[in-house]
């Protein structure tokens, strides 16, 4: 990655906080590499105050400074955002959307030229670097190009490359996912409870829990079906209990969670 390159951040919330974090202690990029602009003061303060970057008063000054752009606004905003820009972007420009929902099509046509755009959804455990995101190009995106952006999102997590035909099945899945995980720890919690634990012993027995057996997952090598399979005791406890998900619809229930998130998310696509 040449060293003159620089990256900007229209939109300087959690998510731009969160790869700004990850490239400077990646050394991905140095902190005069990197450029922010927010429509919120507050936002632009931050920033500045816990990395030392610049910040751009406009988004145009912004876009003429950077050869990466990284659209981290709301996908409500991103059409007001995209016509202010679009003056401002070269052919050489690599644009990168995080924009949950927006299809590169729409960002294509309101910037009318045949640059670079890559499209991605991360997940919010990249907050703490643990994050994984997904990544589909556009028709211009070449593999360099492809390679710059995963560099980036590598800084927080993992990644992982699709076909944009793919990216509501991502949202729905990974995206969304993190939510469905909480949702699951905060009834184990209150599950705990209900069988007589303290609630801060509850939470951190089920949030530890949640932390080695994904460790496990990824670390042992074996399947999820076989580290099931290794817990789970004829006739014991963990038995009775997966024995209750079965009979409860865990797994039926699981798929149409996902898929009500993925309707959702092709349903927001279409409004924007």
């Amino acid at each position: 990655m040449a060293e003159i390159q620089k990256i900007g951040f229209i939109g300087a919330g959690n998510m731009a906080t969160a790869l700004i974090k990850g490239l400077l202690e990646s050394g991905t990029y140095k902190k005069d590499q990197i450029i922010a602009s927010d429509k919120q003061d507050a936002a632009i303060k931050n920033i500045s105050e816990q990395f030392g970057l610049k910040c751009c008063p406009t988004n145009q000054e912004l876009v003429r400074g950077s050869s990466i752009v990284v659209l981290s606004v709301k996908p409500q905003s991103i059409r007001e955002v995209l016509e202010e820009i679009k003056g401002a972007i070269r052919d050489d420009h690599l644009l990168i959307s995080i924009a949950a929902g927006i299809p590169l099509s729409m960002i294509q046509d309101i910037i009318g030229k045949d640059i670079a755009l890559i499209r991605v959804m991360p997940n919010t455990p990249a907050l703490v670097q643990r994050g994984v995101s997904a990544l589909a190009g556009g028709k211009w995106a070449g593999p360099q190009h492809m390679a710059e952006a995963r560099a980036i999102f590598n800084s927080v997590g993992k990644t992982v490359q699709v076909q944009e035909p793919m990216m509501d099945a991502v949202t729905a899945l990974s995206g969304s996912g993190p939510g469905y995980v909480f949702r699951i720890m905060e009834c184990m919690v209150d599950a705990g409870v209900a069988v007589g634990l303290e609630t801060q012993a509850a939470l951190d027995l089920v949030v530890e829990t949640f932390l080695g057996a994904a460790y496990l997952a990824k670390e042992s090598g074996h399947s999820l079906a076989k580290l099931r399979e290794m817990v789970t005791s004829p006739g014991g406890t963990t038995a009775e209990g997966l024995a209750t998900f079965d009979k409860m619809g865990l797994a039926d229930m699981t798929i149409e969670v996902v898929q009500a998130a993925c309707r959702r998310s092709v349903e927001l696509g279409k409004n924007y």
